[in-house]
């Protein structure tokens, strides 16, 4: 992991802070209320909405430090799999104004080369204007590159391949051409949605498809098999805290100095991975004298409710600090 890298979420927020500079704050909300309903939903894509400068820069403000989280929590995920590997290279797929590239350089030190595809020519020019303001050498040095993202599309062969909050941009057709061409192309997949009903359903297919190409499941999933979660019933999702901008407040209201985003993921690879035993699947309930926790585990047993209690000593107390997305149970339960 990279614990002395520039490029945390306050790094973000500092290159962010510049962008709606002369930009009137109701011309900046009007513009993400727009795109909110807009970008992430039914646009075409030889068509993207983000128009201009503006767009692009008002909608950086209010999602990238969203996406970064996201991303960030969804490749830990593949990082405590893998404690011993690093990319060398990073292919984001859509990667927008680069909110993917800002989390891998967050996870795993450099030297590593980074591209960008995306189909918006705005959002890629301010993607590179703010690596460009980055503290790190590994943004400031990545390749920003316009393309189609969908059916046809070829991406150059890296250690890691990512592709965030677009697959629900994409028809079903350009959904799995993506995915099969990740796989092609990635030694790791990282594919992250929305944490809805829907955006679960993408990545449970896409995880389907990435099984069928070759590839080992290192999470959030504890094992290759079918997702033990019945379809209409529940879904998959995990939770990122954001610190909220004055345009977050302005746009939604409230006075939260924070907000919570939910999402969907799954990690593969082509080399050996070691997932979690048991990966807590909901946020833990703490009782009088117990813990409960949702678990999702081994194949053989699927979705379970395990019971903590001071019976368990350390393990009492590691229940009472783990939170939800986190293995269980933890590699040192007297670790604090």
């Amino acid at each position: 992991m990279n614990a002395s890298a520039p490029t945390t979420a306050e790094a973000l927020r500092s290159a962010l802070a510049g962008l709606l500079d002369g930009l009137p704050p109701k011309q900046a909300a009007a513009a993400v209320e727009r795109l909110i309903a807009n970008y992430r939903g039914h646009t075409p894509t030889d068509a993207p909405v983000l128009r201009d400068r503006s767009d692009v820069a008002a909608y950086a403000a209010y999602r990238m430090p969203a996406t970064f989280e996201a991303v960030r929590g969804a490749l830990s995920g593949l990082a405590e799999a893998a404690p011993q590997w690093a990319p060398a290279s990073h292919v984001d797929v859509g990667g927008g104004t680069g909110a993917a590239t800002w989390a891998v350089d967050a996870t795993w030190d450099g030297p590593r080369t980074t591209t960008v595809l995306d189909w918006a020519e705005p959002a890629l020019a301010l993607g590179r204007e703010l690596a460009g303001a980055s503290g790190s050498p590994v943004l400031r040095s990545a390749e920003w590159r316009r393309a189609v993202i969908g059916a046809g599309i070829t991406l150059p062969e890296a250690d890691l391949v990512t592709v965030s909050y677009v697959l629900n941009e994409l028809t079903p057709e350009a959904r799995r051409a993506v995915v099969a061409e990740a796989a092609r192309a990635g030694q790791a997949v990282v594919l992250i949605e929305p944490g809805t009903p829907d955006g679960y359903l993408r990545i449970r297919e896409a995880r389907d498809q990435l099984i069928e190409a070759g590839l080992q499941v290192a999470a959030p999933c504890p094992h290759d098999g079918t997702c033990p979660i019945e379809v209409g019933q529940d879904w998959c999702h995990f939770s990122a805290r954001v610190s909220r901008s004055s345009l977050h407040r302005q746009v939604k209201g409230g006075s939260l100095a924070y907000e919570d985003e939910k999402f969907s993921y799954v990690a593969a690879t082509r080399f050996p991975v070691e997932p979690v035993p048991s990966r807590i699947t909901r946020k833990p309930q703490i009782r009088k004298g117990l813990v409960l926790l949702d678990l999702c585990g081994p194949q053989d047993e699927g979705l379970t409710r395990s019971t903590v209690t001071k019976r368990h000593g350390d393990l009492y107390k590691a229940a009472r600090d783990a939170e939800w997305g986190e293995q269980w149970p933890p590699a040192d339960p007297t670790a604090p």
